[in-house]
């Protein structure tokens, strides 16, 4: 990544806004190099299991969990297929394996690595290459509504994971080919 590379952040409702956040991203900079689908839904809280999780909050965390990444690719990708670019989509590893109470979010990240997955095959060839992060156990507001009264101060901060997705960004070897990180252990 160069040095002083121009970043947009757009607040919007990512499951209601794809058109918009495209579009505002186009008209500022006329393309998009990197599209990192970060925006998390964890649904109710307290986690409920799956055979209490309502269906309509089911499917608002499949909306803005898979829906509204694939959706922003979509609208990014003629022009990321025309000049390359990364896809980056940050997952869980919820998504890989069952905990109690984490089902509707780990089936909404796993569903996101598998599009993940499919996209990269299907892009292979080209000059757009797709990246699967998990940033591993981190100190945010989404963890302490999943899991009320526990102490996350040991865990790290958002801002001290980004470097370690911004040399995933670097890494050219991973060009035109799906790649999945855990970035957990990079930071600590």
């Amino acid at each position: 990544m160069r040095e002083h590379t121009q970043v947009l952040a757009i607040p919007a409702d990512v499951s209601e806004d794809a058109e918009l956040i495209a579009s505002e991203a186009l008209a500022r900079f006329g393309r998009v190099d990197v599209l990192i689908n970060n925006a998390s839904e964890l649904g109710p809280s307290p986690m409920p299991p799956l055979d209490a999780l309502d269906w309509q909050a089911f499917e608002r965390i499949l909306r803005v969990n898979v829906i509204a990444p694939l959706h922003l690719i979509q609208l990014l990708l003629p022009q990321m297929r025309e000049r390359g670019g990364t896809i980056v989509n940050i997952t869980s590893d919820a998504g890989v394996n069952a905990y109690p109470g984490w089902g509707g979010y780990g089936a909404s990240k796993a569903a996101l690595e598998h599009v993940s997955r499919t996209l990269s095959a299907e892009l292979e060839g080209s000059n757009v290459r797709v990246i699967v992060i998990d940033p591993g156990d981190m100190n945010t507001t989404m963890h302490q509504l999943a899991e009320p009264g526990v102490d996350l101060s040991e865990l790290p901060k958002p801002e001290s994971v980004a470097p370690a997705i911004i040399r995933q960004l670097d890494d050219e070897t991973a060009a035109g080919r799906y790649q999945a990180q855990e970035l957990a252990h990079a930071v600590h």
